[in-house]
């Protein structure tokens, strides 16, 4: 007898699925060229309207043309719907802006068999128009479409995907999606198709905002509420109902949540892993797309996802002076977990967003994932427990941006493992100290998965080569721009090396930064608060952003006073929060 893996058991169970509801059909995916039915409602003269507004909207010059799909369904209790009536206006303005910008070719669907890896994964981005209803029950299926856009996939949502996955009375039949998208819509419409509202930008700078001018925006249409999963310590809010200048009558039926805190979200943007997120609660009106404003928005919404259009998007309430100039700069300040090494990582998530930080580094060696989970963070972890940390971390507006890993083996099967890992919790960097003959095998992993390998400098005793800035650099000639190094001052400062001459030798080579300020430049030295020490942290730092070397990240890793080092904590983000001030304007 054969035993079925649960896995192969899982897969086994979707095909049938597929089969006994009616959705086993092959793909079913058009080229805008030959997708005319997803836009044939569309009036001639109605196209003429959208060809010359998509005329005058322009976004930036695309890297490259990317593969956008977009897909189309409603489904309630398990039936099929004529759909939203926007639905095909949007779908041709879409096609039709990818086309004019030479940003995207379009690519439609309404099949749920697209959402398998092999399929997915040929798409730059995937854009849910106006879906509605429970699209597919399918665990794997839902799985695979968390991990595409977790792993580096753009999503958009137009209208009414903020009410897919719904189904009243239930609002939240896949509460994952609601945490991807940033909410699920739950409170109805408080303004009609025909009433007039204000919507106020909230963050006028905001290149995803330049079809505003910085200015209110009025418009007629039908906008969301959202309640559960909906945080502004975890998206960044573009634009949002203007309470002063819109009706807020109680025969508005708003959320007493929403009344209370006057947070009518109604576009944001928000990272999800590696991958990016833009939604919008705009489209109700078939109108809407012929407007210049409205379609200016969605592109570059779109080119946001997509990955074209650099943006900003730490949460709305993340924000401060110092962590708006660390945008501009491209600088990321984060926790290394092994400075609070006796937590579990989940407490450590908490506490990095405790301290009003967006980023995080990850250790293999901490304790447990939490008092439930009593395992490493490590290629160990189930899926269902990955999500568990993933969920903890949208829901503290945190990214792990690194991994620390001290060996990654050369062997092929537990590199491969690793790597998996690293992309499933979205990682950009492992910072490791493998054995030097396993490069070349580590290397070719880094490029397939575009992930960075900082090679960290551990002391002389366990890092007899790595512990010289001029070995790194040696080992690194000829290799990928993806190795590099992950520059431990405070190891450095023990072994007498100074930190600026090590940074200034590494120049490029430098990925990420093990922050420590240290008493002496000798192996007594410890840690110390920043800015007060012996390492030449503001000159460093000059160092960096003039030669516009602009590292992963720049990790607190505080070695000291275990257990009661907050206070310390707290003095170096200022330090490095008034630093970056002086250094962007």
């Amino acid at each position: 007898m054969r035993i079925i893996s649960p896995n192969l058991r899982t897969i086994i169970t979707v095909v049938l699925y597929f089969i006994f509801t009616g959705y086993a059909s092959s793909q079913k995916i058009y080229k805008s060229g030959n997708a005319e039915s997803f836009f044939s409602a569309v009036s001639d003269s109605l196209k003429m309207e959208i060809d010359k507004t998509v005329s005058q909207v322009t976004g930036i010059k695309p890297e490259r043309t990317r593969r956008l799909l977009v897909f189309n369904l409603d489904l309630r209790n398990k039936k099929l719907q004529r759909g939203h009536p926007s639905l095909p206006y949007a779908n041709y303005a879409i096609q039709l802006m990818g086309k004019s910008s030479g940003a995207w070719e379009t690519y439609f669907s309404g099949d749920t068999m697209v959402f398998i890896p092999e399929t997915l994964n040929q798409f730059d981005a995937l854009c849910f128009n106006n879906t509605a209803g429970v699209l597919f029950e399918s665990k794997l299926l839902r799985q695979n479409l968390l991990d595409y856009i977790y792993e580096g996939g753009g999503f958009i949502g137009i209208h009414a995907a903020g009410a897919t996955f719904c189904q009243y009375p239930v609002y939240d039949q896949f509460p994952e999606f609601g945490i991807m998208l940033g909410g699920y819509e739950n409170g109805g419409h408080p303004w009609g198709p025909g009433d007039q509202i204000s919507l106020k930008v909230d963050d006028p700078d905001n290149p995803v905002n330049r079809a505003f001018n910085k200015q209110n925006f009025i418009v007629k249409d039908e906008v969301f509420q959202f309640k559960d999963h909906y945080s502004n310590n975890r998206l960044r809010v573009l634009i949002s109902i203007d309470t002063v200048r819109t009706d807020m009558a109680m025969k508005r039926r708003i959320l007493p949540e929403r009344r209370a805190d006057g947070d009518i979200a109604i576009s944001w943007i928000k990272p999800y892993g590696r991958g990016r997120v833009f939604y919008t609660s705009l489209g109700h009106n078939i109108d809407l797309n012929w407007n210049p404003t409205v379609l200016t928005h969605y592109l570059d919404g779109i080119q946001y996802a997509i990955g074209d259009l650099k943006a900003p998007d730490v949460a709305t309430r993340k924000l401060t002076p110092a962590m708006r100039a660390q945008e501009k700069m491209g600088w990321r300040l984060g926790i290394e977990a092994y400075t609070f090494r006796d937590k579990t990582l989940l407490e450590t998530i908490e506490m990095t967003n405790e301290l009003g930080l967006a980023y995080f580094g990850g250790l293999n060696e901490q304790q447990w994932v939490s008092k439930e989970i009593h395992k490493r963070l490590d290629y160990n972890l189930t899926d269902e427990e990955i999500l568990v940390v993933r969920n903890k971390l949208i829901e503290n507006g945190i990214r792990m941006l690194t991994y620390y890993i001290f060996d990654i083996p050369g062997d092929e099967a537990t590199c491969r493992k690793i790597f998996e890992f690293g992309r499933k919790l979205g990682i950009e960097v492992f910072i490791s100290e493998p054995k030097i003959q396993d490069l070349d095998m580590i290397e070719k992993f880094c490029k397939e998965f575009n992930i960075k390998l900082a090679i960290h400098n551990h002391g002389l005793s366990l890092s007899p080569v790595y512990m010289h800035p001029e070995k790194i650099v040696e080992l690194c000639k000829g290799r990928s721009s993806l190795i590099g190094a992950a520059c431990d001052f405070g190891h450095w400062a023990k072994e007498g090396i100074d930190p600026l001459k090590a940074v200034k030798i590494l120049k490029e080579r430098v990925i990420t930064i093990q922050m420590h300020d240290q008493s002496e430049i000798t192996p007594n030295g410890r840690d110390v608060p920043w800015g007060t020490g012996q390492v030449q942290l503001a000159e460093i730092y000059k160092y960096l952003w003039s030669e516009k070397i602009t590292p992963v990240m720049f990790g607190i890793e505080y070695s000291y006073n275990w257990g009661k080092s907050l206070p310390e904590i707290k003095q170096s983000i200022e330090f490095f929060n008034s630093q970056t001030l002086k250094l962007s304007k």
